[in-house]
C-alpha cells in the first residue's frame, strides 16, 4: 500500500552527471533501485524492493501521462517523459525518463527498465502548464473517466502541434 504523504514545495534537483536506475517486474514492482534513486527519492532499499513504483508517484502528475505510458510500454516500446516524483518526505524530484521493457535471452518480456537523467529547467516549464490542465481535467471527471479524458486532450495537444509525444519531450529535453 503507498504511504500517504503531504507534498511540500521544496524541489530536490539531480546533479547533471546523476542517473537513477530501477527495474521493475511486468506488474511495476521495483525489483532494482540504484542508490542515486535511494538517495533523492529518500526510501531505503528495504522500503522499495518489491513495492510498486507508484510509492513515488507525486499528485501534480496526471494519471493520463501513466495511461500512455502504460499503452506504450504494452506494445513493447520504449517510453520518453517528464515526470515529478515524490519523496519519502513529501519534498519533490524532476526527471526525464526513459523506460524500457527488459526482455531475457529467450526474447520473453521479464519487465521494465528505467533510466532518469536530470532534465532542463525549460523543459519542466513548458510541460507544467500541459500537466495543470490534464489535472483539471481528470478532477471534472473523477477517477475512471479522467485519465482517458486527459489522455485525450494529450492527443489533441499533440495533433494541434503537430508533433508526437516521443518527439514533443525529445524536443524539449534538448531545449
Amino acid at each position: 500500500m503507498k504511504p500517504s504523504i503531504t507534498p511540500t514545495n521544496i524541489e530536490h534537483k539531480m546533479a547533471g552527471e546523476d542517473f537513477i536506475v530501477s527495474k521493475t517486474d511486468l506488474k511495476g514492482r521495483i525489483t532494482y533501485a540504484n542508490r542515486i534513486f535511494m538517495q533523492i527519492a529518500q526510501y531505503p532499499e528495504r522500503d522499495l524492493l518489491n513495492i510498486q513504483h507508484n510509492i513515488i508517484r507525486h499528485p501534480d502528475m496526471p494519471r493520463g501521462v501513466f495511461k500512455f505510458l502504460w499503452d506504450t510500454l504494452q506494445q513493447d516500446l520504449e517510453f520518453f517523459g517528464f515526470v515529478k516524483n515524490l519523496c519519502a518526505n513529501g519534498d519533490y524530484y524532476w526527471v526525464f525518463a526513459n523506460i524500457t521493457p527488459d526482455f531475457d535471452s529467450n526474447g520473453i518480456k521479464r519487465g521494465y527498465y528505467s533510466v532518469r537523467r536530470k532534465p532542463s529547467e525549460n523543459a519542466i516549464k513548458a510541460v507544467i502548464p500541459l500537466y495543470k490542465e490534464m489535472l483539471a481535467i481528470e478532477k471534472k471527471h473523477g477517477p475512471k473517466e479522467g485519465p482517458n479524458k486527459s489522455l485525450a486532450y494529450l492527443t489533441k495537444f499533440l495533433a494541434d502541434n503537430n508533433t508526437t509525444y516521443q518527439n514533443l519531450v525529445l524536443s524539449l529535453y534538448n531545449s
